[in-house]
C-alpha cells in the first residue's frame, strides 16, 4: 500500500502493512501466553513429543534468562530498552517502508518486542512456554512466540544486509 504525496505525483510506500504484521504477532503472542497461563500452573510441564514440551516458565531477565536473578531493577531496564527499540523500529519502518525484506525483519522484531514488553508491564516477567530438548544434551531455554519472531526477524535482517553488501 502506498500513500500519494500531495506535492507530487509520486507515491510513497506506507508503513501501515508492516505495523499490521507487528499487530498480528502481538495478538498471537498474547493469546498463546494467556492460554498457557490459564491451562498451566507455574513450572507445570506437558510432554508433547520426545524433543518438545509445553511448560509454564517466567523469565524476569532477558534472553537466556540473563540477569533474571537480580532484585527487580531489570524489569524496568529491559522495558526501557524495548520501548526505545520500538520507537527506533517505527522510525526505520517509516523511512524505509518500500524495502520489503528489511521491513519484514523490522515488523517481526517489533511485534515480538511489544509482546514481551506487555508481559513485563503486566506481570513483571515474560511468559515462556515452548521447551525444546534433545536426549542427554538437556533443555534449550524455554521461549515464546515473541522470541521466535524476534529471532526470525534478526535472521532476515542479516540476510537483507548480506544481500545489500553483495550488490
Amino acid at each position: 500500500m502506498a500513500i500519494k504525496n500531495r506535492y507530487s505525483t509520486q507515491t510513497t510506500p506506507s508503513m501501515l502493512p508492516w505495523l499490521g504484521i507487528a499487530a498480528v504477532i502481538v495478538l498471537i503472542d498474547q493469546i498463546t501466553k494467556i492460554t498457557v497461563n490459564k491451562l498451566f500452573v507455574f513450572g507445570e510441564e506437558r510432554v508433547v513429543t520426545s524433543f518438545f514440551n509445553l511448560v509454564l516458565a517466567y523469565n524476569r531477565g532477558a534472553a537466556f534468562s540473563f540477569l533474571s536473578n537480580e532484585s527487580g531493577w531489570q524489569r524496568y531496564f529491559f522495558t526501557g530498552i524495548a520501548l526505545a527499540a520500538v520507537a527506533f523500529i517505527i522510525y526505520l519502518l517509516k523511512k524505509h517502508a518500500g524495502q520489503r525484506l528489511f521491513c519484514w525483519a523490522l515488523a517481526l522484531i517489533l511485534g515480538g518486542a511489544i509482546g514481551n514488553v506487555i508481559d513485563r508491564i503486566l506481570y513483571g516477567h515474560v511468559v515462556d512456554f515452548l521447551d525444546f530438548h534433545w536426549k542427554s544434551w538437556g533443555h534449550f531455554p524455554a521461549f515464546n512466540v515473541a522470541d521466535m519472531t524476534i529471532s526470525i526477524g534478526a535472521a532476515l535482517f542479516i540476510i537483507d544486509e548480506l544481500r545489500r553488501v553483495n550488490k
